[in-house]
């Protein structure tokens, strides 16, 4: 399956990115010469994406004459300036945007490397396992030693046959979420229109067996702080080095 288009989450205030994020929003914060952003739209690219939707809000100004500039893809911009509506609120409003059917839901700052050249790339993949008689969101998640930036907490427990619950005490195959999802637009229908956290919508999915993931090949770099921009390219360079 190729999944053609997909919502970035980019309205965040980015207030751990402070001073840096006074003058410009977190998504256009430059990791190794590359606006954040641009790492996650490229990777939506590279799985057969055509058309995105990304909400704005902090310096949204900036994040449009951006958007206006990039061309590998058609951008649809759900304008949050008026409302900040939360993960949840920005997801829902921004799909009404698209056409009903599958899409990706990935962040604008949280981005991986190290897939193998020739081999489908993870979102490929993620694409390939999601079902959606089956399944209401595949998630894309990542184990805690092959990531850059994370708080060094589990978000879930990924059993044998692919299912995913909340992280717990006694959990064996602990992940975390590397904020892609693959999902269909009607899982969201009933959505409220009030800002709210995706959270609620993961836990509908967990509470009827139907919240599936995937680990990712490489390495998930999320940067959240200004001391996390220096990490995160230490580590690019790494994986470049070895390439």
């Amino acid at each position: 399956m190729t999944i053609k288009q997909a919502m970035v989450l980019a309205a965040g205030l980015g207030t751990r990115m402070r001073p840096i994020t006074d003058a410009i929003p977190k998504p256009l914060v430059k990791i190794d010469g590359k606006a954040m952003i641009d790492y996650a739209l490229d990777l939506l690219v590279e799985a057969g994406v055509e058309k995105a939707v990304v909400n704005v809000h902090h310096h949204a100004d900036q994040m449009l004459e951006h958007l206006r500039g990039y061309r590998r893809l058609e951008v649809i911009i759900s304008d949050e300036r008026e409302r900040l509506m939360n993960s949840g609120g920005g997801l829902a409003k921004g799909l009404k945007l698209l056409e009903p059917g599958n899409v990706f839901v990935t962040n604008a700052d949280l981005f991986w490397i190290g897939e193998r050249a020739g081999k489908p790339s993870n979102l490929r993949r993620l694409a390939g396992i999601f079902d959606p008689c089956s399944i209401d969101m595949a998630m894309l998640c990542v184990n805690l030693e092959d990531t850059t930036g994370h708080n060094g907490k589990n978000d879930f427990n990924l059993s044998a046959d692919g299912k995913l619950n909340r992280y717990g005490e006694d959990s064996q195959a602990p992940v975390v979420y590397a904020g892609a999802i693959a999902m269909n637009t009607a899982f969201l229908g009933d959505a409220p229109a009030e800002p709210f956290n995706l959270n609620l919508y993961f836990d509908k999915a967990i509470a009827r067996g139907r919240l599936f993931g995937m680990v990712l090949e490489g390495h998930w770099l999320t940067v959240g702080t200004p001391e996390a921009i220096g990490e995160a390219e230490e580590t690019i360079r790494r994986y470049r080095t070895f390439a």
